[in-house]
């Protein structure tokens, strides 16, 4: 077997171009598309009404009144974004919050990740964009220690506490449209909100 002439990668790359692709990987992570600098600031102002009213808005959900898996999509960012509110984060740090729990419902969504994939996930971006020693990865870093471990303790009681449930909800063979009253609506919204919220007493 022949030896990797030094300077190059065993697929000929050399570490310019790995770092430049490391970069671009970094970049990747959690890109702050997910709500403008300008939407978390208007945010900011509201209260939790407002917060979910505008929330909404941004994220087009234009189905409130009638389809249960709207309202709790809405339900699930807007508690998300307060709890953020909470840990007193800035602008940086809101747009990766919220992009990593729209992230996360990505891959059960779309990727069909099943818990411990989505996990492991988390995992790996959190040790990008959280506390380290590296300082090449200065730039990178978002959250301390301390909020890092605040924002895994937080998925643990919602999204990944209750990921059955999504599940059900993403793949359920029939629409989840609750035609009716206002009142039953609103009965099978809260017995949903009731489930995520028994996480916190846990």
């Amino acid at each position: 077997m022949g030896t990797t002439p030094g300077g190059t990668s065993p697929a000929g790359t050399t570490p310019e171009v790995e770092r430049d692709a490391e970069f671009q990987e970094h970049e990747k992570i959690l890109s702050p598309d997910f709500l403008s600098v300008a939407q978390i600031t208007d945010l900011q102002a509201e209260d939790a009404g407002g917060v979910q009213e505008k929330l909404g808005t941004f994220l087009n959900f234009k189905n409130l009144q009638t389809c249960l898996k709207d309202a709790i999509l809405l339900d699930y960012y807007a508690s998300g974004f307060l709890w953020a509110r909470g840990m007193d984060f800035s602008i940086i740090q809101y747009s990766k919050f919220m992009t990593l729990l729209d992230m996360l419902l990505h891959n059960l969504r779309t990727l069909h990740m099943s818990l411990e994939g989505n996990i492991k996930w988390l995992g790996e971006v959190m040790a990008e964009i959280g506390p380290t020693h590296s300082q090449k990865s200065e730039e990178w870093n978002i959250f301390d220690v301390k909020q890092a471990n605040a924002i895994i303790d937080y998925l643990k009681i919602s999204l990944f506490q209750h990921y059955k449930l999504y599940e059900f909800l993403f793949y359920s063979t029939r629409e989840e449209i609750v035609i009716g009253t206002e009142a039953v609506r609103r009965s099978c919204f809260l017995t949903f909100r009731l489930l995520f919220l028994l996480g916190f007493a846990t």
